[in-house]
């Protein structure tokens, strides 16, 4: 029975996950990789290159031609829990109500902590387009050399290419006369979250507050999300536990991981503007970051792997202990590892830019 349950459980939290995602399965990412995220990494398979044709001889047939499939490694780098003390019930006395309040809460709150963390890895793994500033009148055709730029790239143009739009910018699309609403699309467009269609890129409004990030534009071949149980939700009795008596706590894992597979696919715009950062490797185990464009001033910072994005004006304070000197500063990483770089005037973060470091970054 308690097995039961904890499936049963694991179902409605992701249900509402997957109903709380902006980057959702399908939309943002795609689900196509080989092995168990749980076991620590699995591994997506990679092809660019398409199926050959060539004429058919019908005397001799044709030549045969071998797949070029690759596979890439995506290490399950991601370990969230929930862990809420219900005080006052024995495990199989919680009324069913507070049960489901807070496996609903629990739904929304790793919700938006996967959101946070796919963004991420997708702004480190993006090319940049950096507009000075974007107006009703020169939005149109920003998207319009976006979409040119992918075009260009063989990104496919199926009906599955996104735009995530933070609020100020989607404000400035629906006062383009090129913007087709979602009501004229049809109830399904509506149903999915997408608020309309531009430049054909589907539309979805974005609650972010990335340092000057205007929208990100994609197409989900060429991003995957990992993620799988690694412990399912339930509720657990924590009379054993030595300190509560009668109380039970609502818990569960997830383990989950993101990965960018091709940064032509996958476009960041910012207006004003980004940091430019390159990486270079130093000693061993160790990268060296150095910004070449963007910003005022020269005073940088950095995280690693950050949990949530830099916003603008957040304060010196949030990052103590990790100043920056421009192509000097040896900061420790592993491949895969995620850095914001912020610059920051007066205190304050003013620009920001991410990078993914490669095994070609880090020092031998």
């Amino acid at each position: 029975m308690a097995h039961e349950a904890q499936t049963r459980y694991s179902d409605l939290v992701l249900a509402k996950l997957r109903a709380e995602l902006v980057l959702a399965d399908g939309f943002v990412f795609n689900n196509d990789y080989e092995g168990d995220p749980t076991a620590g990494a699995v591994k997506i398979p990679v092809r660019d290159a398409e199926v050959a044709v060539s004429d058919y001889d019908k005397a001799n047939g044709i030549q045969l031609t071998t797949g070029s499939t690759t596979y890439t490694t995506l290490v399950i780098d991601k370990d969230k829990a929930v862990n809420e003390l219900i005080d006052g019930y024995d495990e199989a006395s919680v009324p069913d109500d507070l049960v489901a309040d807070r496996l609903d809460s629990a739904g929304y709150s790793l919700a938006r902590q996967v959101d946070t963390d796919g963004a991420t890895t997708l702004l480190a793994g993006a090319t940049v387009k950096n507009v000075a500033v974007l107006t009703k009148d020169n939005i149109y055709s920003t998207i319009v050399d976006i979409r040119t730029d992918m075009s260009k790239a063989n990104i496919p143009d199926d009906g599955k290419r996104y735009l995530l739009v933070v609020p100020d910018v989607t404000a400035l699309l629906l006062k383009c006369p090129e913007f087709v609403r979602a009501t004229a699309l049809g109830d399904a467009t509506v149903e999915n979250g997408v608020i309309g269609k531009i430049a054909g890129f589907k539309v979805k409004e974005w609650n972010d507050q990335t340092t000057g990030l205007a929208m990100i534009a994609g197409h989900p071949r060429y991003a995957t999300r990992a993620a799988e149980w690694s412990v399912g939700v339930h509720v657990q009795d924590l009379a054993q536990s030595g300190q509560y008596i009668g109380a039970c706590a609502v818990q569960g894992r997830r383990v989950y991981g993101h990965k960018v597979l091709r940064s032509a696919a996958i476009r960041a715009v910012y207006a004003p503007g980004s940091l430019t950062v390159t990486l270079a490797a130093s000693d061993a185990g160790k990268t060296v970051a150095t910004v070449t464009a963007g910003g005022s001033g020269t005073t940088y910072a950095y995280k690693k792997n950050p949990a949530s994005r830099a916003v603008f004006g957040t304060a010196t304070a949030d990052y103590a202990g990790t100043s920056l000197t421009s192509g000097t500063t040896k900061i420790t990483v592993a491949e895969g590892d995620i850095l914001e770089i912020v610059n920051l005037v007066d205190g304050k973060v003013a620009a920001v830019g991410y990078v993914t470091v490669t095994a070609a970054a880090i020092g031998p």
